[in-house]
């Protein structure tokens, strides 16, 4: 039979299993990456309630506002996914919403309201995401090579 007649391999959760256990800091990474997607889905549907529901100051912007989280949490709810499933790419999009989270933590501890827990909350979670996320466990569990590492 030649190479043409051969069908190619397709990855099975066999494959999967031989790789190994899914390493605990990357399933950490996951679920902080899906908590956030998760706060943001929450964050969008309370501002789209109360922007229905309510008195806002702004109907549209609340409107907006809600919509815009609630997409924004596709991003770190798709990585989150990819991270348990062992997919290389999904490390950049994790990367990417920490760093985004940052900002925001920065500002809510500079409120003087509620927001200042909740900020220290997000500081933490983003920092510790991030730890896991370039570990090199989780590089390694993901398939990442590193630079100057294309030929090996």
């Amino acid at each position: 039979m030649s190479s043409e007649q051969t069908p190619a391999p397709t990855p099975t959760s066999a494959d999967t299993e031989e790789a190994g256990p899914r390493p605990g800091r990357l399933t950490a990474a996951a679920a902080l990456a899906a908590l956030e997607g998760l706060a943001l889905v929450v964050g969008g549907a309370w501002m789209l309630v109360g922007g229905l529901t309510g008195h806002p100051d702004d109907r549209t912007s609340a409107l907006t506002g809600g919509v815009t989280l609630i997409v924004l949490a596709l991003l770190p709810l798709l990585a989150a996914r990819g991270l348990m499933h062992r997919r290389g790419w999904s490390r950049g999009p994790a990367v990417v919403t920490q760093i985004m989270a940052l900002p925001v933590a920065y500002n809510m501890l500079r409120a003087d309201s509620l927001a200042v827990p909740a900020g220290a909350v997000l500081g933490v979670m983003a920092v510790a995401a991030l730890v896991l996320l370039v570990n090199p466990t989780t590089t390694e569990a993901l398939g990442i090579r590193g630079p100057g590492s294309a030929g090996k």
